[in-house]
């Protein structure tokens, strides 16, 4: 994209311990000479959110970690850096913790760049302010990511200019990046528009999705007087559903299938591969990442696979069963159940149902190992903004919480257009399952969570803002007992060690 090379010119640096800025003085241009018209602001935004959908990022390395890092699914292959991840035993050097980390800031880092050099932008406040706020919403949503990955973490709110301050600067402390990162999003809340052309861009209803999420996670690790701000937060997204043009879609597939995603209601806010041919800026793995090793279709790698105990956790009635898992593959010309997969005879293959959310509709950009697909990643989508006010209305006692949550388990139950597990579609009608809860407690609302928004990279960060580590990664949980779980340590990340070899004062 023309957008991601011009905002590289003006990215500043990912973190002050990048040796890219002695070499390469051109990352410090002042962005007041780049940006004269909105346009151009347009373009710096577009540049900024391109990052997300790095590899390092949502391509592959942060949403497979993410995976790896919950209890819903396993690592069938010996690589290192994913054998960190998937045992808790993480260390600084992990690829998976330095590219996400240098990626993020460069997507910080262009918002930056936009927010600034719009000061230098004549134009109208009415105007201007709208398209600025995506900037704003760009910066909380990746420093949202950072804090909850490894809390104390460096804070930019401008582009660097001043290379030897920026060499010894600290970690900001986790409570004031959330402080700076509700201040974004309120900005955004007002400015941004009720509706946009597309979900890759955020909106109202974006924001504050985003801040209600923001005060439920809050909530859930420093302060319980953030259950209220959230209900009332998600409840504002509820009740003007219809103004931010938002609902739930009557067809949970339609949600992973890149061919119908684009007029779905639900995405709130999404990473759209859709609009994006495969390059080296912008190239999703993770289909083959979760896909079945030798499957005539997608030859997938057998990466990231869910246990049997996990598959066994969902209600085979459930319509969204059918949707989450691969059960039947065709391999060598013979169509078997995953109690056969390892018959491609690699030692990656694993004889259990695999993760069908990514690989069974990838849309027409898909290339060798259904790579670089055209799926759309619902960052947010409405069913979440329901469980949020679900689960903060049963911390605050709120009589509609329960309907909340039973407005998701009915979707579950209309069915819809899907396979039978392989690749032969047909209608699945409307069933009884899962039925409406009469009663509802936190645990019932982690539960719908896990169940209606596995392997969406939402799993680990519940288990973390929720404290469950010591419980999910016991003998009794779905992967067994992991030994190296150390509670005092292992929610929070590393930061990388060749960040901290540059910045000693780099520290979490």
């Amino acid at each position: 994209m023309n957008t991601y090379k011009y905002i590289l010119l003006f990215m500043g640096i990912a973190l002050m311990g990048c040796s890219d800025l002695e070499e390469s003085p051109i990352a410090l241009l002042d962005p007041n000479g780049y940006f004269q018209t909105t346009e151009d602001l347009q373009a710096g935004i577009d540049g900024s959110l391109t990052h997300a959908i790095n590899e390092e990022i949502w391509g592959r390395k942060l949403s497979i970690a993410l995976m790896l890092r919950s209890d819903m699914v396993n690592l069938q292959s010996s690589q290192t850096r994913r054998v960190e991840m998937n045992t808790h035993t993480i260390t600084g050097d992990n690829e998976m913790v330095y590219d996400p980390w240098r990626r993020i800031y460069l997507g910080i880092a262009a918002a930056n760049t936009v927010i600034q050099g719009a000061s230098g932008v004549d134009e109208e406040e009415s105007v201007l302010n709208p398209i600025v706020a995506q900037a704003y919403f760009a910066r909380a949503f990746y420093y949202f990511h950072l804090v909850r990955l490894f809390g104390d973490v460096p804070y930019f709110d401008a582009p660097i200019t001043d290379v030897a301050a920026g060499k010894t600067v600290s970690c900001t402390p986790e409570a004031e990046v959330y402080a700076n990162i509700i201040s974004d999003l309120e900005f955004a809340e007002q400015w941004l528009p009720n509706t946009v052309s597309t979900r890759a861009k955020p909106s109202k209803a974006a924001a504050k999705s985003y801040l209600a999420l923001v005060y439920l996670t809050m909530a859930g690790t420093s302060d319980a007087s953030y259950f209220q701000m959230a209900y009332d937060k998600a409840k504002e997204v509820i009740t003007n559903k219809g103004t931010y043009d938002v609902d739930l879609d009557p067809d949970f597939q339609t949600l992973f299938n890149a061919n119908l995603i684009d007029a779905s209601k639900e995405p709130i806010f999404a990473l759209d591969y859709n609009n994006v041919e495969a390059s080296d800026n912008a190239y999703d793995q993770t289909a083959p990442m979760t896909g079945v090793r030798g499957d005539d279709d997608d030859q997938g790698w057998s990466v990231a696979v869910p246990t049997m105990a996990v598959y066994d956790s969902f209600d085979p009635d459930d319509y969204r069963t059918r949707v989450s898992f691969q059960t039947e593959a065709t391999i060598g010309g013979t169509t078997v159940d995953y109690t056969n997969f390892t018959i491609s005879g690699h030692a990656d293959a694993a004889n259990q149902p695999y993760i069908a959310k990514y690989t069974r509709y990838p849309g027409p950009y898909a290339r060798g190992n259904k790579r670089a697909t055209s799926h759309n990643y619902s960052m947010m989508r409405y069913a979440e903004v329901l469980l949020i006010a679900a689960e903060a209305g049963v911390e605050i006692g709120a009589a509609d919480a329960i309907d909340f949550l039973n407005e998701v388990r009915g979707r579950a139950r209309n069915g819809g257009n899907s396979t039978n597990g392989g690749y032969v579609e047909e209608t699945v009608p409307a069933s009884s399952v899962p039925a409406d809860l009469t009663s509802i407690t936190v645990d019932d609302v982690l539960e719908e969570r896990r169940i209606e928004l596995a392997f969406e990279g939402k799993r680990w960060y519940d288990i973390k803002r929720r404290q469950l580590g010591d419980v999910v990664f016991s003998a009794s949980g779905y992967e067994g007992a992991k030994p190296d779980w150390n509670a005092s340590e292992d929610y929070d990340t590393p930061i990388p060690q060749d960040e901290i070899d540059r910045n000693p004062n780099l520290t979490n």
